[in-house]
C-alpha cells in the first residue's frame, strides 16, 4: 500500500448531498479517512480546554473506525477470504451503528433535544454528516465487492453465479430447489385494505413485488410483500456436479426468489421484484425506577427490539423511485435514509461461505496459542499461581488456563466458594460448565450476570436459568450500573487457613473471542489484591457503603479520579523537568475530563502515546494544546481489545490492566476494575508489548489534528506488524 494512493474526495461536512443524490462513486482503493469534523482555526495556547473545537464528534469517529475496517478488504497483506471477512464485518458493524447510534440521534431529534456533546455539534448536523459518509462508503463497499473481491475469488475458483450466468442445468436445479425448499415456507402478503403493510422483522430480507392481473378472488393486481424465510440460508452452494471443473459455485437466495417470483403468485404477471431490508432501532430501554424484575422486563424488551422504529432502508439499485418512496413512507423515513445497493442487501449473511469453504490457503495460517513455561507441566494450576502471578496475553497465549483454573476449583474438595462475573459468554462454554459442576459439588457458587450486555441479552437470560437450576446463586448486579468487570474469586482451605485466588481480565469469559480478541488475563494469589476482588463482589451482591479497597481501582467510585490524578502526576513531573511519559491503550477515548487531563499533560511536556482502536474525541498535534500527543489505531487480524495504562512516574513506573475504556459510561455508569501489575517482570513485559504497537508500520493508522487517519508505511524500513510480532513471541512453535 503506497502513500501516493488518493483519498476519498472531500465534501463540505456542513453541506451533505441534497435530495438523496450521491457523490460520484470514488475508485475502490485504499483511502485516508477522517472523523467528519470541519477543521477550525487552531486554538490559542491558553484556550479553554472545554472549547468544542478541541473535540471530534464521537459518533463520526465511531463511523470512521468502521471505514478503517473496510479498508482491510483492499489490503493484499491479508489472505483473500479474510479480506472478504473484513468487508462483511463492515456490514455487521454498520448494522449495529444504525441500530444504536443513529437510532439514538434520531430519537433525540424526535424529542426536540438539542443537547450536544463536547464537540458542540447538534444531532441534526451529526446525522447529516453520517448520511454523507455512510452513503459514500456503502457505495464503495459494493464497488470493492463487485470489482475487486468477486473477480479475485473467481480467479481462485470460487464463483458467485448471478441469474444471467446460470447454465441450463443450474437453472433446472434452482427451480427444483425453489419448489421443494422455498415455496413450502414462503408467505406472500398482498397489499389491499384487508391486508395492510406487514410488520417486518429488523434486518430481514424482503421483496416488494409489482403484480398485474386478477387473483382467484377477482382482486386486481397491485403490490405485494414477499418476506424471505429467516430459516433459509442466504447463500446456497451448487452441487459439485453442476459447477465448472475445479470450481466451488454459489447462488444467492435473493437471485432464486427473483427468478421464480411468478410461481409465488400463480396466474399473475410479475412486473417487478425488488429486494429491500429495513434496519430498526434495536436499543433496549429499561427504566430502573419502574422495574421490579429485570429478567422479566428484558424478555419483554427483546420482543420489541425486532420491531423498533425504522432508521435505514436498503433497496436494490434498480428499484423504481415510486416503490422506494412508497417504502420510505411506510417506515416514516426520509430520502437520506435510503441506501441503494448493487448486490444483496444483507451482505453479512455471506459469512456462511467463510465457514463452508475448505480453502486454508486463502485464510490466515492457523496457530496454536502458547503457554507460560510454568504451566507446561503443572499438575495443579492453583499451585503454580500460589507461587507467583501469571499473565496471559490472548490470543497469542491460550485462554485454557483460565478455564482450567475454574475447572480445577470446581472439582477440588478443598475449594469452598467461587464467585464469577459474566458479561459475554456462551451458555455451553467450559466456564459455565465448570460453574455448574462446582454448584453440583456443593460449593458456594455466586455468579453476577450482566443481563444487559448488548445483543447477548437472550443468551444471558438462558445462562442465568441454567446456573440457577444447578444451584448457583445468580445476581444481576446493580440496577443502574452494568457489571462490566471481569473477575473470578476462589476461596480454598489450605493447611487450616483460607487462601484466596483471583482472575482479573481485560476481556470476556468467552473461549471463542479469546481466539479473536487481544486481551490480558492476570491469575493471582496476592492476598491484598484478592481481598480487593472479594470486597467488590460483596458490593455487587449485598448492600452497604463502598469499602476501602487497597490496590484495585474500580468504577464508579475511584477509577476516574485516579486516572485523572495519574495523568496530572505525570504532568507535574514534566513541569519539574523530569522525564514524563504515558501510554494509554483502549478501545475508545471520549470522556471530556480525561481528555482535558491529557491536554494539560501535553502542555506540560508529557510524551503521550495513545493507542485507541475506535472512537477518539481528542485532537492530537495542536500547537500549545496537544503537540506531544500521538494517537494511533491498529486494525489487523485480531480485534484489539486490551485496556492497558502505563505511567512512567519518574522511574517508579506503574502499569495497569482494566476492563474499562476511557468513556463516561465506563467511568460513571458501570462496575469496572483496573488492576496493577505488581510483578515487575510482568509489568516490563506489558510495556514491551505496548512499545511494539508504537513501532507498527503495517497495520497502524495515525490520527492527525485535522481528523485524517493516515496509514503508516514501512517505506525503506523493515516492516513491523505488532500482532505478527506478538504472535511469533508468544504462540506455540509449530
Amino acid at each position: 500500500m503506497e502513500e501516493t494512493r488518493d483519498p476519498i474526495p472531500r465534501h463540505d461536512a456542513d453541506h451533505p448531498a441534497q435530495g438523496g443524490e450521491l457523490p460520484e462513486p470514488p475508485a475502490p482503493r485504499l483511502n485516508q479517512t477522517r472523523t467528519g469534523i470541519k477543521p477550525k482555526a487552531l486554538p490559542d495556547p491558553e484556550a479553554d480546554l472545554t472549547d468544542p473545537g478541541l473535540y471530534f464528534n464521537r459518533e463520526l469517529s465511531h463511523l470512521q473506525f468502521n471505514v478503517r475496517v473496510l479498508e482491510q478488504a483492499l489490503d493484499e497483506a491479508h489472505p483473500l477470504l479474510n479480506r472478504l471477512m473484513f468487508l462483511l464485518i463492515f456490514s455487521s458493524n454498520l448494522d449495529e451503528f444504525f441500530e444504536i447510534r443513529v437510532a439514538g440521534l434520531k430519537h433525540q431529534v424526535l424529542l426536540g433535544d438539542e443537547s450536544t456533546g463536547a464537540d458542540g455539534r447538534s444531532p441534526r448536523s451529526v446525522l447529516a454528516e453520517i448520511a454523507r459518509i455512510a452513503h459514500e462508503q456503502v457505495t464503495r463497499q459494493y464497488q470493492i465487492l463487485n470489482e475487486v473481491l468477486i473477480p479475485a475469488l473467481e480467479a481462485q475458483r470460487l464463483r458467485f453465479r448471478r441469474r444471467g450466468d446460470w447454465t441450463e442445468a443450474q437453472r433446472a436445479w434452482v427451480q427444483e430447489y425453489f419448489a421443494t425448499e422455498i415455496i413450502p415456507v414462503v408467505s406472500p402478503i398482498g397489499l389491499d385494505p384487508s391486508h395492510p403493510f406487514p410488520r417486518l422483522v429488523n434486518k430481514s430480507l424482503n421483496f416488494i413485488v409489482q403484480l398485474e392481473g386478477k387473483d382467484a378472488f377477482g382482486r386486481e393486481g397491485g403490490l405485494a410483500i414477499l418476506p424471505a424465510p429467516r430459516s433459509l440460508p442466504r447463500v446456497i452452494a451448487l452441487p459439485e456436479t453442476l459447477c465448472a471443473e475445479g470450481f466451488s459455485e454459489y447462488v444467492f437466495l435473493s437471485s432464486m426468489m427473483h427468478a421464480h417470483a411468478e410461481e409465488v403468485f400463480p396466474g399473475m404477471t410479475v412486473l417487478g421484484c425488488y429486494q429491500f431490508r429495513l434496519t430498526r432501532n434495536a436499543d433496549l430501554s429499561v427504566d430502573p425506577e419502574e422495574v421490579s424484575d429485570l429478567a422479566s422486563a428484558l424478555r419483554g424488551e427483546l420482543l420489541s427490539r425486532r420491531y423498533g422504529s425504522g432508521v435505514r432502508l436498503e433497496v436494490a439499485d434498480n428499484c423504481p423511485d415510486d416503490l422506494a418512496d412508497f417504502l420510505l413512507r411506510q417506515f416514516q423515513l426520509e430520502e437520506t435514509d435510503l441506501y441503494r445497493v448493487d448486490g444483496p442487501v444483507n451482505l453479512t449473511r455471506m459469512m456462511s461461505v467463510l465457514d463452508a469453504v475448505e480453502r486454508p490457503e486463502l485464510l490466515y495460517r492457523p496457530f496454536t496459542p502458547g503457554l507460560p513455561k510454568s504451566l507446561l507441566k503443572a499438575d495443579s494450576l492453583l499451585g503454580v499461581i500460589a507461587e507467583g502471578d501469571i499473565l496471559l496475553h490472548h490470543p497469542f497465549q491460550s485462554f485454557t488456563p483460565v478455564e482450567k483454573m475454574l475447572g480445577e476449583a470446581a472439582r477440588d474438595p478443598d475449594v469452598l466458594a467461587i464467585k464469577q462475573t459474566l458479561y459475554r459468554t456462551g451458555a455451553d462454554s467450559p466456564i459455565v460448565n465448570a460453574l455448574v459442576e462446582a454448584a453440583g459439588n456443593g460449593k458456594e457458587v455466586t455468579v453476577v450476570i450482566e443481563l444487559r450486555a448488548r445483543f447477548d441479552e437472550a443468551d444471558n437470560l438462558a445462562l442465568a436459568s441454567r446456573l440457577q437450576e444447578a444451584g448457583a446463586i445468580v445476581i444481576y448486579g446493580v440496577m443502574a450500573y452494568k457489571t462490566h468487570a471481569k473477575m473470578m474469586h476462589i476461596v480454598r482451605r489450605e493447611r487450616g487457613r483460607l487462601r484466596h485466588y483471583a482472575h482479573l481480565g481485560t476481556g470476556n469469559y468467552h473461549s471463542k473471542t479469546a481466539r479473536l480478541y487481544t486481551d490480558y488475563s492476570l491469575l493471582t494469589a496476592d492476598p491484598v489484591l484478592c481481598a480487593d476482588v472479594h470486597k467488590v463482589f460483596q458490593q455487587l451482591t449485598g448492600m452497604g457503603r463502598a469499602r476501602h479497597i487497597e490496590k484495585l481501582l474500580h468504577a464508579p467510585f475511584t477509577l476516574h479520579e485516579q486516572m485523572v490524578a495519574r495523568i496530572d502526576r505525570e504532568a507535574e513531573h514534566a513541569r519539574k523537568g523530569k522525564r514524563a511519559h504515558l501510554i494509554i491503550k483502549c478501545n475508545s477515548l471520549t470522556e471530556p475530563k480525561l481528555i482535558q487531563a491529557l491536554y494539560r499533560a501535553s502542555r506540560a511536556g508529557v510524551e503521550c502515546d495513545l493507542i485507541i482502536r475506535g472512537m477518539c474525541c481528542l485532537r492530537p498535534g495542536l500547537p500549545g494544546i496537544s503537540e506531544t500527543i500521538r494517537v494511533r489505531s491498529v486494525i489487523g487480524r485480531f480485534l484489539e481489545h486490551t485496556r492497558v495504562f502505563h505511567f512512567h512516574n519518574d522511574g517508579k513506573s506503574e502499569t495497569w490492566g482494566s476492563s474499562a475504556d476511557f468513556m463516561a459510561r465506563n467511568m460513571f455508569h458501570r462496575v469496572e476494575t483496573c488492576f496493577p501489575l505488581l510483578d515487575n517482570k510482568l509489568a516490563a513485559r506489558v510495556r514491551k508489548d505496548l512499545e511494539t504497537y508504537l513501532v507498527d508500520n503495517c497495520q497502524s493508522w495515525l490520527l492527525g489534528s485535522d481528523g485524517l487517519y493516515v496509514k503508516q508505511q514501512a517505506g525503506g524500513a523493515a516492516p513491523i506488524s505488532a500482532q505478527e510480532t506478538l504472535l511469533f513471541a508468544y504462540a506455540a512453535r509449530a
